[in-house]
Formats: C-alpha cells, sequence, structure tokens
C-alpha cells in the first residue's frame, strides 16, 4: 500500500511539473501549444468561411468550451486522474506478474515502419473509441456524463472537448488494453493524439469544405512526409534536390484531391455528418444513436449507423431535456454523480 501511495504521490507531482513545463518551454513536441495552433486555425476558419453564417461568432457557450478544452486535455490530469491512473497501471501489472504475465505486448510494431505503426494505432484506438461512444448512447447510465456533450446548443470547433470528466476515466480506462497490446509508445501517441485533435475539432466546427479539399490537405501531409523522409518514408533518396521534393508534394496533394476526395468523407468523419450526430430530434428507429465516428467515418457506415438524410447545417443540437440541463460547469460536471440529480432528467429510450 505504501508503494501505491508513493506512486499517486510521484504521479500528481510528476504532472504537475510536466505541465508547468508545456507552458513554459513552447516546442514542436508540446501538446499544450498544439492545443492552442490547432485551436486558432480552426477558429479562423470560422470566422473567415462560417458554415452557418447566422450563428454568431462567439457562438452559445463559447467561453465555457474554451474552459472544458483546457479542463480536458490538462487540468483534470493535474487535478486526479494522472496519479490515479499510474496507481491503476502498477496494480493491474502487479496483478497480471501474480499470474506469470510480465509483457503485454502481443504486436512487436516497433519492428514495422514508424509509418505502418502510426496507421495501425490510429485505427485501432479508433475503433476502439467508436465502441466506446455506442456504449456511452446504450449505457443509461453512462448516458448521464454523455450528455454534457450533447447539451451543445450551437456547434464550434471548441465543442469537441466539452465532455464529463467521467468520460476521460471510461475512455482511457478501454483503451489500455488494446493499445498496450499493440505497444503504442508514448512518441506514436503524441503524433496519433494530435492528429485526431485536428479532426475533432474540424468535426465539430461551424466550417465546411469538399472532399477533394480535405483529400487534398491529407495529400499534401503525406507529400511533406515522403519529402522530409518522416515516419520511416524512405521514397526519395536522401539529399534529394529542393525540386524534386516539391514534385513529390504538390503530385501527393493531386493524387489526394483527385483520387481520395471522392471517399474522404465516407473514410474520415466531417462536420455534415457530425451535426447528425448532434441532433435533437433522432430517427425513430435509431433513438440510441447514429454517425459515432470519432475520426473515422467508415465505421459507421460499416456497422450501419451512418445517417445524413441531407444537409443538415441548421438543425436543432442536443436532446429532449436539453433546456433544463445545466449550463454552468459544475452543475454539468456533477451531473450523474448524484443519483437524485441525474434522476431529474429523462432517460434515453
Amino acid at each position: 500500500m505504501e508503494r501505491y501511495l508513493q506512486v499517486f504521490i510521484n504521479g500528481y507531482t510528476g504532472y504537475a511539473n510536466y505541465l508547468w513545463n508545456e507552458i513554459t518551454h513552447p516546442g514542436w513536441h508540446n501538446y499544450f501549444y498544439w492545443l492552442i495552433g490547432v485551436s486558432l486555425f480552426f477558429f479562423a476558419l470560422e470566422w473567415v468561411k462560417p458554415w452557418r453564417k447566422e450563428q454568431p461568432k462567439f457562438r452559445k457557450d463559447f467561453w465555457l468550451d474554451f474552459f472544458y478544452m483546457f479542463f480536458n486535455f490538462f487540468l483534470f490530469s493535474l487535478v486526479i486522474y494522472n496519479a490515479m491512473s499510474d496507481v491503476v497501471v502498477n496494480l493491474f501489472t502487479d496483478l497480471l506478474g501474480m499470474v506469470g504475465i510480465t509483457n503485454l505486448v502481443a504486436l512487436n510494431i516497433k519492428a514495422m515502419p514508424v509509418w505502418a505503426h502510426l496507421l495501425l494505432g490510429f485505427v485501432v484506438r479508433d475503433f476502439v473509441q467508436w465502441w466506446i461512444h455506442r456504449l456511452l448512447h446504450r449505457s443509461n447510465r453512462l448516458w448521464e456524463y454523455h450528455k454534457v456533450h450533447h447539451s451543445v446548443e450551437q456547434m464550434g470547433f471548441a465543442a469537441h472537448l466539452r465532455y464529463h470528466w467521467m468520460e476521460n476515466v471510461v475512455y482511457r480506462t478501454i483503451e489500455y488494453i488494446p493499445l498496450a497490446l499493440i505497444g503504442i509508445g508514448l512518441n506514436d501517441f503524441f503524433v496519433i493524439h494530435i492528429f485526431t485533435l485536428a479532426i475533432g475539432h474540424y468535426n465539430h466546427s461551424n466550417f465546411s469544405v469538399s472532399g477533394s479539399v480535405t483529400g487534398a490537405v491529407v495529400g499534401l501531409l503525406v507529400g511533406l512526409a515522403i519529402a522530409l523522409r518522416a515516419f520511416d518514408l524512405n521514397v526519395l533518396p536522401a539529399g534529394a534536390a529542393w525540386w524534386q521534393q516539391l514534385v513529390v508534394i504538390v503530385a501527393a496533394a493531386l493524387v489526394g484531391a483527385f483520387v481520395l476526395g471522392r471517399f474522404m468523407k465516407r473514410i474520415f468523419n466531417s462536420p455534415e455528418m457530425h451535426i447528425w450526430h448532434h441532433a435533437y430530434h433522432l430517427p425513430q428507429d435509431k433513438q440510441y444513436g447514429i454517425n459515432f465516428g470519432i475520426s473515422l467515418s467508415l465505421w459507421d457506415y460499416i456497422f450501419g449507423t451512418a445517417y445524413i438524410p441531407h444537409n443538415g447545417r441548421d438543425i436543432k443540437l442536443g436532446f429532449p431535456g436539453v433546456e433544463q440541463f445545466p449550463h454552468t460547469f459544475s452543475g454539468q460536471n456533477l451531473h450523474g454523480i448524484i443519483p437524485e440529480h441525474a434522476a431529474q432528467q429523462p432517460e434515453q429510450p
């Protein structure tokens, strides 16, 4: 017990030091400034080319969601989660050791090229998250927590990270074993996490572009990775001329636009698809939810939960009873914790 207490203390102080270092030392491997940079990028797009032109620039609950972004990305870990998760991981490892299991890794992805294990980690994590998301809608208890995310009534990029602190616990707990089994490391998780942060911001933003544009962006990123020989993509020889690098980048962007473009919105989630997930009125035969995709939309098409009947730009958002749902940060994060408070809200069918 004394060892677990020390793990808890070390986890708490260690994360506090990490967070302070993140804030005071900007850099390319810094979550804090990536969150700010990605958020400013999509905020600018919403201002320049809003999808819902009548929606205020600073939409309803913008500042609440702005605080949620930093709370769920950093402060919750500082307050309790990181220290407690360290204790649970150590306890879980000790229990496995008692039955002779000393290594959870079932697939040595480090033997793969970097691009391959990043892709595998991204797909596995997204698939697990898709099922967790369905569980949040299917379980009445978990739905009470998930209502916080669905209490958004005007959509914007910052709504991406408006969710109850219990969702951190549910997602991270269930994700742990699948990601441990394939040996996803911290560097891999950093790249995957920043990529999914950008997709999540886009899905919730008041901004929309064609599949050709998003395909071109993906192609451009791949082209840059090839040109810079990043992620073990050694397609170009070392020391390739600048014009060769430029040709690869442009060619990759064009392939993304004209080849991937037509498929992008069936592969990746989008504002046009995700807006229906937040619809106030759900189809009678889909009362447990639709369009559960986190980053990839293809799981919804594979498992029959995709639903885009028409352009949903101006549909009403929320859920029956959202008008009485708490509007403050404290009220929302106590919701579902105090039974009698949750009981005041209508159950999801």
